[in-house]
């Protein structure tokens, strides 16, 4: 099972990267192994955790891959996001998201908010700016904010930043199977190139996947 879980998403992490697909997946190549695995949340079940930023464009890319997958994920498997915060920008987007969370809209603010900054162009990208989108989801600002630079928002950023460190992430889209399997998907000197520079892997200009969303999307 393991293996048919890692296969599927390195397969869809490499498609949306431009990376060639292999027939068979390649530790060292294709996916890496950590040394040292880290502990899942739930004993017994295999742990995929996804790592992502808002301002990413393979991460964009990557949702309706992911979306497609978790409708038919096996009972034995236990999917979690994790918004990264390995760097200033990315921890705006790390809170905002686990403020979607603590305050009960992630399953209506996710894409969408993928969808203003990858599509639209919108530069959501700090505190003001996400509380200003969350409005339209019936968010006061007020209790945003307040949410925002809550302990328990601060410590789940802190917990994603620790993960990142364990698995020795150098950016995203990356997938981390039962703490122990890494797939990333772009090329790592890329990625450690765009991590000095702050910007992550956003690039300018419209993202020509998903134009409109679908009136009866549902996140998952």
């Amino acid at each position: 099972m393991k293996k048919l879980v890692l296969g599927g998403l390195s397969a869809a992490i490499m498609a949306v990267s431009g990376s060639a697909m292999a027939a068979d997946f390649v530790a060292g190549k294709d996916y890496t192994v950590i040394a040292n695995p880290g502990k899942v949340e739930v004993p017994g079940k295999i742990e995929v955790r996804e790592f992502f930023w808002y301002g990413c464009p393979h991460c964009f890319k990557l949702e309706p891959h992911m979306q497609t997958w978790l409708k038919q994920i096996p009972k034995d498997v236990r999917f979690v996001r994790t918004p990264a915060a390995m760097n200033k920008m990315w921890e705006q987007g790390a809170r905002t998201y686990y403020t979607s969370e603590a305050l009960g809209v992630r399953k209506r603010t996710h894409l969408p908010l993928f969808h203003a900054i990858q599509v639209n162009g919108q530069q959501i990208f700090d505190q003001a700016s996400a509380a200003k989108f969350f409005t339209r989801y019936g968010v006061p600002e007020q209790k945003f904010n307040s949410t925002y630079n809550s302990f328990a928002v601060t410590a789940k950023v802190a917990e994603s930043n620790k993960l990142a460190q364990q698995y020795q992430l150098t950016g995203v889209p990356a997938v981390v199977v039962n703490g122990k399997y890494v797939v990333q998907g772009e090329d790592a000197d890329e990625r450690r190139k765009e991590k000095a520079q702050g910007e992550g892997s956003r690039k300018k200009g419209k993202n020509k996947r998903l134009e409109k969303l679908p009136d009866d999307f549902e996140l998952l």
